[in-house]
Formats: C-alpha cells, sequence, structure tokens
C-alpha cells in the first residue's frame, strides 16, 4: 500500500476493492468521509481507475489517490495520475477537494507530494488542465510552478517539467486540431 505523506495529509493510493466502496458509496468501516465526500470528480477517478484494472493495465502507483486529512483521517478529495507516462515520460494529473475543504491550501499541499512522487519515478514533465473560469485551480497550478502552455474558450493547459528538465516548451495538442 502506497500513502505519500504531508504536513496535513496522507494521500492513500486506493486498491480496486475501495475504488468499487467509493463508487457504490459503501462508507469504510473508519466512516472517515467527509459529508460531501465522494465528490463527482472521486467518483471519475475511482471509475478511470477501475476500467484500467478491468482492461488489464493495473496504473499503480500511477492511479488515484485519496486525500485524507491527518488529522482526523477524513477524505475530502482525490488526485492522481490519469494513466502511468507516457513514452516521452510525462504524466497528466488531476485533483479536486469536496467543497467543505476548499481554501485551505490542501490542494497545493497534495499536488506538490504528488509532483514530487511522480519525479522520484523518473516522471520527465507533468501536465494538467482546468477550465478557463476555474480561477482556483489556476492558483494552485501556478502555486506548484506550472506554466500555462495553451488555451481556448474552454480549458488551459499547464505543464511542469521535472526539475533539471529542462523549460516547459513541448507543444501542446489542442482539440480540433494543431497546437498551442
Amino acid at each position: 500500500m502506497t500513502e505519500l505523506r504531508t504536513r496535513r495529509l496522507v494521500l492513500h493510493l486506493l486498491t480496486p476493492d475501495e475504488a468499487h466502496c467509493l463508487i457504490d458509496g459503501v462508507r469504510a468501516t473508519t466512516d472517515r468521509w467527509a459529508p460531501d465526500y465522494p465528490g463527482p470528480l472521486d467518483l471519475r477517478g475511482a471509475t478511470a481507475f477501475l476500467d484500467a484494472c478491468a482492461a488489464g493495465h493495473d496504473p499503480r502507483p500511477f492511479g488515484t489517490f485519496e486525500i485524507r486529512r491527518a488529522e482526523d483521517g477524513r477524505a475530502i478529495g482525490g488526485l492522481g495520475f490519469h494513466g502511468p507516462p507516457g513514452e516521452d515520460g510525462a504524466v497528466t494529473v488531476g485533483y479536486g477537494l469536496v467543497p467543505s475543504a476548499r481554501g485551505a491550501g490542501y490542494a497545493t499541499e497534495s499536488l506538490r507530494a504528488l509532483l514530487e512522487f511522480a519525479w522520484s519515478r523518473g516522471v520527465t514533465r507533468a501536465r494538467a488542465d482546468t477550465g478557463v473560469d476555474n480561477l482556483a485551480s489556476q492558483r494552485v497550478l501556478a502555486a506548484v510552478g506550472m506554466r500555462c502552455v495553451a488555451e481556448n474558450r474552454v480549458l488551459r493547459w499547464y505543464e511542469l517539467p521535472a526539475p533539471d528538465n529542462g523549460p516547459a516548451s513541448t507543444p501542446v495538442p489542442v482539440p480540433g486540431g494543431g497546437s498551442a
């Protein structure tokens, strides 16, 4: 079982059984979910993880992590990788917190830990995207050092090279053709 720890958080790598419980709404026996957990992004992440496992491509350790507050063990969101590193060594990351946990710096803290984990596993670059109107997420991405490398009317794409891996300059494909 892989857990990443920060000063205030535990990032717990989900198992298939835990992902099934999450999707089915079956609270853990310790009943340590925040009242508004899981959110839609948590369910989507768990579903994508299980789909990959069912296709014979268990992505762990590049899977889905549950974000838990260290002080009380409550699950407050999730983050993780959209899959293992690609041929270029890059990963795409995503994250989300339930409304009751927002505004406390948890997203930034957990994303920093996830990126450190990725760098320790040889990842060369991290990518993320967010809605153009999601200013909170844009602040999180900027706080961890990611730069906006492309945008359209709906999304902004961000990336960050691994430390000592050069500038973030890889063209990012924009849906509908071309790159930014």
